[in-house]
This record gives structure tokens, C-alpha cells and sequence, in this order.
């Protein structure tokens, strides 16, 4: 179904039972996967690929130009995997350069005015509340959620199952399985609520928020002198503390304490 008001490629790449609402414009080098929706007013441009069971409201602009000054022209990329939502007016950027892409995975909901810049990338089973950014070459990790007007620095990363509280300036790293908050953003506790609704076990998170007393309460301490303080088998007993030190130690900016 496709309204003759839009304006497609003769070079585009269609799938089946694709929706194709009024005043779309889709531009030469797009593919779009089976069962895509775009509802009204949805603009695609670049070599944007996009899988099967999308939904596009109006207004959502994706794989436009980045705003890098760093962009000489040339072919940029933009990837979105199957069965994410993009709400009202909604922007999803290119790269910068003909060999890096932005990339979004699967199962995500960015609701309305969310931003996702240049060479970012996106997991799974995100949320992005209304409002929420993320500057260039960003990586959010497998179910983390951006509260509303949320804007994260560039480089930055946002650990798998954490939280971010709404209106937050995210400049450094922000730490798995935690709730983050404040402008600047603080480390307030661990993400319970969520962990306890995705399935993890009670041990999992006593072993978590053992690890968080030991790593984000003591203040005096450098955080390289309080993870020194972890035993071999303390960092290796539970999976999901492995996980926090991991993300930690290989951290480039630095962790949200």
C-alpha cells in the first residue's frame, strides 16, 4: 500500500506488504525490509538499510546527512535492524565517513524528538523516552533506558540494563544494572525494579548491589583502588558482577561514580 503522494527511488529497494504513507520520501540508495510501516511525512535518505517489521510515524527523519562538521561528502551509512518503533520526529543520522556506520539493533522504542547521532550504535530492547540524545559515537547497551530530555555526551557508553533519569547530563560512562540521575549525573543505586522484571535472580542482585556499596559509596577512594580491593574469586563468583567490572575496567571516558 503506497500513497500516491510519495515520492520513491526508481533505485530504492522495497520489500513486501510494506504501508507507505502520504508525502513520504524515500531517496536512491534505501532499503527498506518486509512489513515496514511509515505512517505519514517520513523522510529516508543515504544508504540506509532497514529490516523487515519497522514502524515510522510521521515526521521521523532517518539516515539524513550528520551534522559532523568532519563530513567532506562522499557515501555515508545507517543500518536498523527488525521491529523497532520510531515515534514522531524522530532523527536517526548517518556516519560521518564512507567506512563507519550508525547502527541500530532490534526491539527498540524511541519515542518522539529523540536523536541518534553519527557512529553511534544501538543494542536491543532500548527505550528512548521523548527528547532523549545521544551525540556521535555513543554505544547503548541491550535494554537500557533514556528518561525524557536525557543527553549524552560523544564517546560516551550506557551499560546493558541501567537507567537514566530524566533531564540528565550523562558525560562519562554509565555503569550496568545502575540508576543514574542528575545534572551532572550521579550513580544513585542499582536498577532493582528492572533487573527483578527482566528475570534476574536474587542472587544476581545481592551480588550487585554488594558490588556497588564497594565500588560507588566509598568517595575517598580512587575507583582503580577500590576495584584493586576485588579478590579473584569475588570478581568471578557471579556472572553479573564480571559484567559490571568488565565494563568498568575497559572503560575509555571513565564511569559515572
Amino acid at each position: 500500500m503506497i500513497h500516491p503522494t510519495a515520492i520513491i527511488s526508481e533505485n530504492a529497494t522495497l520489500g513486501k506488504n510494506l504501508e507507505i504513507g502520504p508525502y513520504c520520501v524515500i531517496g536512491d540508495h534505501v532499503t527498506i525490509g518486509d512489513g515496514c510501516v511509515l505512517k505519514s511525512h517520513v523522510v529516508m535518505e543515504g544508504h540506509t538499510d532497514i529490516g523487515e517489521s519497522n514502524t515510522f510515524f510521521p515526521f521521523a527523519a532517518i539516515g539524513l546527512q550528520t551534522q559532523d562538521l568532519k563530513h567532506k561528502g562522499g557515501p555515508t551509512y545507517l543500518r536498523i535492524g527488525k521491529n523497532n518503533t520510531f515515534r514522531e520526529n524522530t532523527t536517526i543520522h548517518s556516519s560521518t565517513f564512507a567506512d563507519t556506520l550508525t547502527s541500530i539493533g532490534d526491539n527498540n522504542l524511541f519515542l518522539a524528538y529523540t536523536h541518534v547521532a553519527h557512529e553511534c550504535k544501538v543494542h536491543n530492547h532500548t527505550i528512548f523516552s521523548n527528547n532523549a540524545s545521544i551525540a556521535g559515537h555513543v554505544e547503548v547497551f541491550d535494554h537500557a533506558i533514556l528518561s525524557g530530555f536525557a543527553a549524552v555526551h560523544q564517546f560516551c557508553r550506557i551499560g546493558a540494563h541501567s537507567i537514566i533519569g530524566g533531564c540528565s547530563k550523562i558525560a562519562q560512562d554509565v555503569p550496568p544494572f545502575t540508576i543514574t540521575d542528575g545534572n551532572p549525573a550521579l550513580v544513585r543505586g542499582i536498577n532493582t525494579i528492572g533487573l527483578e522484571r527482566r528475570g534476574f535472580s536474587t542472587d544476581d542482585i545481592r551480588a550487585l548491589k554488594t558490588a556497588y556499596r564497594k565500588l560507588f559509596l566509598k568517595k575517598d577512594k580512587s575507583l582503580n583502588k577500590l576495584l584493586e580491593q576485588f579478590s579473584e574469586n569475588e570478581a568471578t563468583a557471579n556472572t553479573q558482577v564480571k559484567n559490571l567490572l568488565n565494563f568498568i575496567t575497559t572503560s575509555d571516558r571513565g564511569v559515572i561514580r
